[in-house]
């Protein structure tokens, strides 16, 4: 059965249940210290988890020093709201206290150890004896040490009332984004025969959403039962992982003014107008693989995105083996599609909605979906168009957004696509510190880089400051010579962003580069960095509206990262800029 503790949801109690009762939840574990406010009125409690559809699966007391009144206080209080479980904490200091066994009806006390003290609690429990006496395990006291699952494999099962799960060594990431071994945690358990609770249960000061826990539970459980012939979990059939072979097109809304900016921008970077749409005020621009829409309509969802937000990314579209089976994925993972009105002669595209409100739209070849541009949009004789810059595709996608919604856009992102996660580094903003993590398809066809802040005053949080939500804040494209692209791009207008004569001389001492090519790299304020044989080469745009940018690149000898190095003097320059802007 899925669970998920309060302690894992922003918000006072009630709060808390209201955001869980929205996800597919059945089970809550109540926190006592949720409750301070409540615990003499345990009907309150009960009639407050009844009208949000909800049941208990445990009742946690958070305290880890404890007195016998203490223990006889909570037991009859967890009688009280019918909780089925009592968690009692046991910690290096904590003298283990129960109450009378005999005396407490169905309630069961489960002892929760500290990895310390693990060996202990198994010992005690198995020298009690008592049917109502059992252990809860917490996935990040049992993995957050190093040691393997392997360990529990004689833990005899029948006392298992509880299992927590949370990733990361401290319990403070949801299950699949840090890297504990959980799915060799559930095996073990699932292979010794337990068939209890699985509750999510992690501690953080930054809470992700109550459905991100969800996603992230059935999405574990379920890639277990594939592996795992004996697991039995009670959670919905869904579709696997979808394999995202590519970025069929970014979306912007826009006004005429925001329009005029953008355009000026896409034709300094050799993009040429390709396509009009036949019954919309849409426009695309293309060089090499790259699709850029821009969408000018007066009403629809772009509209209500420009009106909400101003100009911005409202939407992309991925390339995958299967765009109805990606939906379904979604759907089932707690995903709200996507749907507007179709006119006469377009295509049902697909779609989902992102966390931040955006939409994802998908693109396959099984249908007449890749034929999209030449369906709904007709030919356009671009009379200003100039000769390509050599730009050939999307390398990559960058979302930036508040702390608190960095675990929900990487869940998102991971557990319904076939992509792997970087690790997160820190990145010096001169108001503050940026974390940034990658993520990426296997083939490296999709890579997004995830930005996030606490502090608003730095360059991504000024991005966020007014808006719903995470955004695109710069696209990057690949090119298989920046220095000739470059020299190309001084010819159309194309303004780039300066970077500081400094880091050009740092740049030369850390990697020993001779003085041609340094000179080279400062005529056209060209980036560098380099890891092992791989090379990595960036240049960027002025700002455009709202702090959003462009970013060339090129990759050589198999580079992976994105000039993490080289952020900062990114970020000093944009600041500078915006000052004058």
């Amino acid at each position: 059965m899925n669970c998920i503790s309060t302690n894992s949801v922003a918000g006072n109690f009630e709060e808390k249940l209201n955001s869980i009762s929205l996800s597919d939840f059945n089970l809550v574990e109540i926190e006592s210290i949720d409750i301070l406010e409540l615990k003499d009125d345990p009907k309150l409690i009960i009639n407050m988890v009844k009208n949000t559809n909800l049941n208990i699966g445990a009742f946690n007391f958070h305290e880890e020093i404890y007195s016998h009144k203490n223990i006889s206080d909570i037991t009859s209080f967890s009688i009280l709201i019918n909780a089925p479980i009592l968690i009692l904490k046991v910690t290096k200091s904590q003298k283990i206290i129960l109450p009378d066994l005999d005396l407490i009806g169905n309630l069961k006390i489960a002892l929760q150890p500290s990895r310390e003290r693990e060996d202990e609690t198994f010992k005690f429990i198995k020298k009690i004896n008592h049917p109502n006496l059992g252990i809860a395990l917490n996935s990040s006291n049992v993995l957050g040490d190093g040691s393997r699952p392997a360990r529990l494999r004689n833990l005899e099962i029948s006392k298992l009332f509880f299992v927590q799960l949370a990733d990361g060594i401290n319990g403070n990431l949801l299950p699949l984004l840090g890297d504990l071994n959980l799915q060799g945690f559930i095996k073990i358990l699932t292979r010794s025969g337990y068939e209890g609770i699985w509750c999510v249960s992690i501690k953080s000061k930054v809470h992700p959403g109550a459905v991100s826990a969800y996603r992230s539970l059935l999405n574990i459980l379920n890639e277990v039962s594939i592996e795992e012939p004996l697991a039995r979990f009670k959670i919905p059939d869904i579709a696997s992982r979808v394999p995202a072979t590519g970025i069929e097109f970014i979306e912007f809304a826009v006004d005429e003014r925001s329009s005029y900016e953008l355009s000026k921008i896409l034709r300094s970077m050799a993009f040429r107008q390709e396509r009009i749409h036949l019954n919309k005020d849409v426009v695309l621009w293309r060089q090499g693989a790259i699709n850029i829409v821009v969408n000018k309509e007066k009403d629809g969802y772009a509209h209500d995105r420009f009106m909400a937000h101003g100009p911005m990314v409202c939407d992309m579209g991925l390339r995958v083996q299967n765009a109805d089976e990606t939906v379904s994925r979604a759907k089932a993972l707690g995903t709200k599609s996507f749907v507007q009105n179709v006119g006469l002669g377009e295509l049902n595209i697909p779609a989902i909605r992102g966390v931040g409100g955006s939409i994802v739209h998908f693109i396959d070849e099984k249908s007449d979906l890749h034929r999209v541009w030449d369906i709904e949009f007709a030919s356009k004789n671009d009379e200003n168009f100039i000769q390509p810059v050599g730009l050939r595709r999307v390398d990559h996608i960058a979302q930036t957004m508040k702390y608190d919604e960095m675990q929900d856009w990487l869940l998102y992102y991971i557990s319904t696509f076939e992509m792997d996660k970087s690790s997160i580094i820190n990145v010096s903003d001169p108001s503050g510190i940026v974390l940034s993590q990658a993520i990426e398809s296997p083939e490296g066809d999709v890579r997004l880089n995830l930005n996030a802040t606490e502090d608003l005053d730095t360059f991504a949080g000024s991005f966020v400051k007014d808006k719903f939500g995470a955004g695109v804040q710069h696209l990057a494209f690949s090119t298989d010579d920046i220095f000739e692209s470059a020299k190309l791009l001084s010819d159309t207008g194309f303004k780039g962003l300066c970077i500081s004569i400094d880091y050009y001389e740092k740049t030369k001492n850390k990697f020993n580069l001779n003085d041609v090519f340094i000179d080279q790299l400062k005529e056209h304020n060209i980036l560098y960095d380099c890891d092992g044989l791989g090379e990595y080469f960036q240049l960027y745009s002025e700002n455009l509206f709202d702090g959003f940018f462009f970013e060339i690149v090129q990759r050589k000898n198999g580079y992976s990262g994105y000039g993490a190095r080289n952020a900062s003097v990114r970020l000093a320059s944009q600041i500078a800029l915006q000052k004058f802007q």
